[in-house]
């Protein structure tokens, strides 16, 4: 029985010291991240004993991630949104009431009672609660987070419709459909510069709509006239790198001007100068430089499969899972879109979508022995479905992680799968993702490859089979301590 979301949101604030204790509610696809203002108020035990709770992952002592699933974790997020914008709003008019009976007539300033902490006080503490436990590293992949994963459901959706269109295309079909298929499926990605740039000045602090100003200087076709470095620039050049480096200087740059510049000039100069700094920057410097590391990032992924294919799938597919189950797999979100705009699809999706498939076999190995656990296999039968389709979270925090050993053995699936694939782009068979999100079968649609959809199904298919086969195998035999099997054997 699915639990209610209000429900949820209710019983998850209680476990992290209340509604007045959260500082910042945002999520991902399966994850509902906060902030606390107090760590010490927070019951980690209870939070995951809760019933719809799959797991918690300390992302810093100062906020944290509670795995809810896909669909699930929106519609609690919404509901956590509105039981702490109500508490906030009810201490914001209490407070502003508690200020006026305590401002005499022609006072200025607000005198605190006796007591009780300055007006402001608890702001400031919050705030440096924040930069004392959130370290560079952790601090860079919740604001990569932040900027990349709204544009998610986008990717996934324009994917598919890309895909949809390619078969058609391929088998001669309504013709005169395809074009507006096309368009549909391209047009995000063709302006997904812009989206980056809106949600890295949303994210640092500036104004969004300046970020996505200087960002689609990138795409903008006049660009072909501008000469940088000795040549000419391409629109586009740099992508969402290029975006990334030029919102964040836009967003310095607005702040520098926001101190300087007279109020009364400021709605006028800021955003001009702003956009002029930004802009030029962008065109003679960030474009090439980001169009550079774009290039690398593309020319490292296609030398590291064709030279080193089997061994890279090996290592990428078995390290998955630890990068999921600490909430670092974020970082690799900008690598998958630039491969995406590079080459239309991202060649590392694949062989990470591998660690899925070791999971699945390894939560099967445990079905299949511990025939007398009857709540375990419960939850296994309840998370075997969204495992098959790429979301391991459930198996991981409800199944292998618990049991400690299956956790292991499922990376060893994860890695037999991502060498089946790395193998075959040795030989020259690449397979990848259209976009980003889903893996499993739910991938299916998203696959393109060089050597046509057939070839490249087949060979990911291929993979998942493997990781299965081998997850399956690495568990039933060595991923249980023997007092385990001779019990479900008894």
């Amino acid at each position: 029985m699915r639990n209610d979301p209000a429900s949820l949101a209710a019983a998850v604030l209680a476990r992290v010291g209340g509604p007045a204790n959260v500082t910042s509610v945002a999520h991902c696809m399966t994850r509902l991240r906060l902030g606390v203002a107090d760590p010490a108020a927070v019951d980690g035990e209870g939070l995951r004993g809760l019933p719809g709770v799959l797991g918690v992952v300390a992302d810093g002592e100062s906020s944290l991630q509670v795995v809810l699933g896909p669909g699930v974790v929106v519609e609690v997020t919404a509901a956590v949104r509105i039981q702490v914008d109500e508490v906030t709003a009810t201490a914001a008019t209490a407070g502003a009431a508690a200020v006026r009976t305590r401002v005499g007539e022609g006072t200025a300033a607000v005198q605190p009672q006796a007591g009780e902490p300055p007006v402001g006080a608890a702001d400031r503490v919050r705030e440096q609660l924040r930069q004392r436990n959130a370290t560079p590293f952790k601090a860079a992949l919740r604001h990569v987070a932040a900027v990349f994963v709204p544009l998610i459901p986008a990717l996934i959706g324009c994917g598919i419709l890309a895909g949809i269109n390619g078969l058609l295309v391929n088998a001669g079909r309504l013709p005169g459909l395809t074009p507006a298929l096309a368009a549909v499926a391209s047009a995000f990605m063709a302006l997904i510069t812009v989206f980056v740039g809106y949600n890295t000045a949303k994210e640092f602090g500036g104004t969004p709509v300046l970020g996505g100003a200087v960002a689609a200087v990138i795409v903008y076709p006049g660009v072909a006239k501008v000469t940088a470095f000795g040549v000419h620039l391409a629109p586009g050049q740099g992508g969402v790198l290029g975006a990334l480096a030029a919102a964040l200087l836009a967003t310095r740059v607005e702040k520098w001007c926001r101190g300087r510049v007279p109020g009364a000039l400021d709605v006028l100069l800021t955003p001009t100068v702003t956009v002029l700094v930004s802009g030029l920057v962008t065109l003679y410097g960030l474009m090439y430089v980001a169009g550079v590391v774009a290039s690398a990032i593309g020319t490292a992924a296609n030398w590291l499969l064709a030279t080193t294919g089997a061994l890279a799938g090996l290592v990428l597919g078995g390290l998955f899972l630890p990068l999921v189950m600490l909430g670092l797999h974020q970082a690799l979100i900008p690598i998958h879109t630039t491969l995406i705009e590079q080459q239309g699809y991202t060649v590392l999706l694949p062989l990470l979508a591998m660690a899925g498939a070791g999971q699945v076999g390894a939560a099967l190995a445990v079905y299949a022995r511990l025939r007398h656990d009857t709540s375990l296999r419960t939850t296994i039968r309840s998370a075997l479905p969204a495992g098959l389709l790429g979301v391991g979270e459930p198996l991981i925090y409800g199944v292998s992680l618990p049991l400690g050993r299956p956790f292991v053995t499922a990376c060893a699936g994860g890695a037999a799968g991502g060498a089946f694939i790395g193998f075959f782009a040795m030989l020259g068979d690449k397979v990848g993702a259209t976009a980003i999100g889903p893996s499993g079968w739910a991938l299916f649609p998203l696959l393109a490859g060089n050597r046509g959809p057939g070839m490249t199904a087949a060979v990911y298919g291929g993979g998942l089979l493997t990781g299965y086969a081998v997850g399956f195998a690495a568990t039933y035999f060595f991923g249980l301590p023997r007092g385990s099997r001779v019990a479900a054997s008894a």
